[in-house]
């Protein structure tokens, strides 16, 4: 599910800003993206943010803004100078440079001179008020997933009522399925023949007999009952119940598609393209949900 969070708080001489958003994806995703310096916590602020979300693409943006100046040091890699001042004569060798290499150019070279801030707060603390920020943040994320669930829930309860409407009508349907197969098969066959034989009542009742049971989708309709009932126990769990949610989904589809198969009148056979609409539906919100 979608949504946003943002908190801030300031510490060790920052004042820092996290945003966190989330999207749909059919897993659990966490990108953080915040000062290079601060890398070493990646594992723990992901953790913070799983406790709280188990399914979506969740997005950390934290910044840092120093509040006062801070203690730097400046080093200088001095067997590292000595192996560019190395390089530089062996090219002055072998091309005939005469250009001398100068101060400037030397501050020019990556890593030579490296600047390092001295911290005073230890690791520890850091990570513990970076974590405690981003639970903030998560949770105002989290307060906005469970809006737009509940607008979910709303929906796919909606479509639920739906189906089980659709099935009541299949089963009246069913019985009937036969009874008109058996008139048209009767009539046909009289037709057929024009009186010239007569039916033969035995064929036609094996006839008729092979097509009641090839046709028939009692134990689809029940196991579609079943599932509607977890469906419902589902909805009113606390935990996270998406990926449960679109097993069922595609159990539902399975039995849909037998009821279809089987189906050789138009009118169960209607219900039956109702109900695979309604359950796209369904498994397009279902996506959505933790």
């Amino acid at each position: 599910m979608t949504g946003f969070g943002q908190a801030n708080r300031s510490f060790a001489g920052y004042n820092v800003f996290i945003d966190v958003k989330s999207v749909n994806h059919r897993y659990s995703e966490v990108s953080i993206r915040m000062p290079k310096e601060w890398a070493v916590f990646e594992d723990a602020l992901k953790k913070t943010v799983l406790q709280a979300v188990r399914r979506g693409r969740v997005d950390v943006f934290i910044t840092a803004e120093r509040e006062a100046a801070s203690t730097k040091s400046v080093t200088v890699d001095f067997a590292l100078a000595d192996a560019y001042l190395q390089a530089a004569e062996q090219l002055k060798g072998r091309y005939g440079y005469a250009e001398q290499v100068g101060l400037k150019d030397l501050l020019r070279l990556p890593d030579l001179v490296q600047m390092k801030e001295l911290r005073k707060v230890p690791d520890e603390e850091i990570e513990q008020e970076l974590c405690a920020c981003l639970q903030e943040a998560v949770a105002k994320l989290s307060d906005m997933r469970m809006r737009e669930g509940a607008f979910l829930e709303q929906d796919i309860r909606e479509r639920l009522a739906e189906l089980k409407r659709i099935h009541m009508e299949l089963e009246a349907l069913a019985p009937g399925v036969v009874h008109d197969y058996a008139a048209k098969l009767t009539s046909r066959i009289q037709s057929l023949l024009q009186d010239q034989s007569p039916v033969d009542e035995q064929r036609l009742a094996t006839e008729i007999a092979i097509f009641a049971d090839r046709s028939n989708v009692d134990e689809e309709l029940t196991r579609l009952k079943s599932h509607f009932g977890q469906c419902d126990q589902l909805l009113t769990e606390k935990e996270p119940v998406g990926r449960k949610l679109d097993f069922l989904i595609q159990e539902m589809n399975r039995e849909v598609n037998t009821i279809g198969s089987k189906s050789n009148h138009s009118e169960p056979t209607a219900r039956v393209i109702a109900m695979k609409a309604e359950l796209e539906k369904m498994r397009e919100q279902i996506q959505n949900i933790e």
